[in-house]
C-alpha cells in the first residue's frame, strides 16, 4: 500500500468556520473513543518516574487540544502537574482549544505558530505531536521532528496513524459511526493513505538527528516514536 499524500479538507484555510468547527468536534469524539491521549500518557507517566512535577508540556499542531487536555485529566488523577501549551497554524482551532480548556478549568497557553518552518524560542520538559505528521511530505516531516526535538529538554513523543489496509477500513467505518461531518469522513481516509509506516518514520527520525529513539506499535493502528533528550 503506497503512500498517497493529498490535501485534506481541514488543511484549507478557506474552510467555512462552521464546517471547521463541526469537523473539530467530530475529531474530538474520534480521539476520545480511540483513546488518543492514552498513548502518550503511558510514556509520560513512566518518564516522570514518580515525580509530581510541575512539567511544562507543548503539544505541536494541537488542533482543538484534544490530546493535551486528556493528558491533563490523566495527570491530575495521578497527582502529576502538567502546564499545558499548544501551537497550531489555525486560529479557528486554537479558539476551540481555548474554549474547551476554559470549560475544563485547565490553564492552556495557545500559540499561533507554524512548527514546520518556525523554530521554537523556548524549551519544554515534554513535547508531543499527535496525528499530524501524516499531513507532511518528507522534507517537512524531518523539519517538524527537528524543531520539536530542539524545543524539548526531556521527552519527545510523536504519535500517529500507521498506513495499512486494516487502518484504512477502520478509519472509513469509524469516522462515519462517530461523526456526521463530511469533512471528517473524507479526511479520515485521506489521513491513513498519507500515513507513514514504522520503518518510514524511523528513517525520518534518523534524518532529523534523533539518536536513540524507539518506535512502538499501539492500538488502534497507531505508532509512537519516543525520544529522550540527552542530558
Amino acid at each position: 500500500m503506497d503512500r498517497n499524500l493529498t490535501p485534506e479538507l481541514m488543511d484549507d484555510p478557506a474552510l467555512d468556520p462552521a464546517r471547521h468547527g463541526q469537523a473539530l468536534r467530530g475529531l474530538a469524539r474520534l480521539n476520545r473513543v480511540s483513546g488518543a491521549d492514552r498513548i502518550p500518557w503511558h510514556a509520560i507517566r513512566d518518564w516522570a518516574r514518580g515525580s509530581h512535577g510541575p512539567f511544562t508540556l507543548l503539544d505541536v499542531a494541537t488542533g482543538s487540544g484534544d490530546v493535551p487536555l486528556g493528558l491533563a485529566a490523566r495527570a491530575g488523577r495521578a497527582g502529576l502537574e502538567l502546564r499545558l501549551h499548544g501551537c497550531d497554524v489555525s486560529p479557528v482551532a486554537l479558539e476551540h482549544a481555548r474554549e474547551r480548556s476554559h470549560r475544563a478549568g485547565v490553564s492552556f497557553e495557545c500559540i499561533v505558530q507554524d512548527a514546520v518552518h518556525e523554530p521554537f524560542t523556548r524549551r519544554f520538559d515534554v513535547v508531543t505531536c499527535n496525528l499530524f505528521l501524516h499531513h507532511l511530505d518528507e522534507a517537512d516531516a524531518v523539519s517538524l521532528l527537528r524543531n520539536a526535538a530542539a524545543a524539548c529538554s526531556g521527552l519527545l513523543l510523536v504519535s500517529d496513524l500507521r498506513r495499512d489496509p486494516a487502518g484504512l477500513l477502520l478509519a472509513a467505518a469509524g469516522s462515519r459511526a462517530l461523526s456526521r461531518s463530511p469533512v471528517v469522513h473524507v479526511d479520515a481516509v485521506k489521513s491513513v493513505r498519507a500515513a507513514w509506516t514504522p520503518a518510514e518514520l524511523a528513517g525520518l527520525a534518523r534524518r532529523a538527528g534523533l539518536e536513540g529513539f524507539t518506535i512502538g506499535r499501539r492500538f488502534p493502528r497507531r505508532m509512537l516514536l519516543e525520544w529522550r533528550c540527552p542530558r
